[in-house]
């Protein structure tokens, strides 16, 4: 399984960028043909302090190339445009090839 994290910075406007997020950008993601899982979520720690990130989401695809195949797509690169709408603070990503433990 090959798996892509992405780590959204905190907002200016957290409200603005969850509405956003919820009713425009994981739309987006719902549309790309050969995505198997598409998580996200506020971030929170345990303690309550501030977390790093203020949201994470993670997308799981069979394959790298499945992957790939998604974000070159013509629906893909309509969500990748999207970011500018929502994500002014910055996101990391990452990408890896998954190891299931458990």
């Amino acid at each position: 399984m090959y798996r892509i994290v992405v780590n959204y910075h905190h907002p200016e406007d957290p409200q603005a960028f969850l509405e956003h997020y919820r009713g425009t950008h994981a739309p987006l993601g719902k549309r790309l043909e050969r995505v198997s899982s598409y998580t996200w979520g506020p971030c929170e720690t345990l303690d309550g302090s501030r977390p790093e990130y203020f949201v994470t989401a993670v997308m799981e695809w069979p394959s790298k190339d499945d992957a790939l195949a998604d974000l070159g797509s013509p629906q893909g690169a309509e969500a990748q445009a999207d970011m500018a709408n929502f994500a002014q603070a910055g996101a990391s990503m990452v990408a890896y090839e998954a190891e299931t433990v458990v």
